[in-house]
């Protein structure tokens, strides 16, 4: 059997979406590789950045909230080579997102896939 998959997949490239959907309905875990991918949606005045300020977080603690909330499938694996990093990130599991902001950056990253 088949206990996990890991594809590319963050706010932006989302082309396993129908894998995400089959994992999360077989109960099989999702590795997204690349999880903390945010380009453009990261930088100063964007609606990660104001959301990143709103909860006293990095753009990559947020990006990971919205991956983990995806899916209760979701088991990201962020690389780092920084101790500091590391803190961040394993800090991001204990964001909680409002169903206003996750949605106001699935729209965000959407927008940002199809340019």
């Amino acid at each position: 059997p088949v206990v996990s998959v890991q594809n590319l997949y963050n706010l932006v490239p989302r082309q396993s979406e129908a894998v995400l959907d089959y994992c999360e309905k077989h109960n099989i875990a999702f590795i997204p590789w690349f999880p903390l991918a945010a380009g453009r949606l990261a930088q100063d005045g964007t609606v990660m950045d104001a959301i990143a300020r709103k909860l006293g977080a990095t753009p990559s603690q947020v990006a990971l909230a919205w991956v983990l909330k995806r899916s209760p499938v979701m088991l990201p694996i962020p690389g780092t080579g920084k101790v500091k990093h590391l803190n961040e990130n394993t800090a991001a599991a204990d964001i909680v997102l409002s169903d206003e902001d996750y949605a106001a950056l699935d729209a965000a990253g959407r927008q940002e896939a199809a340019r």
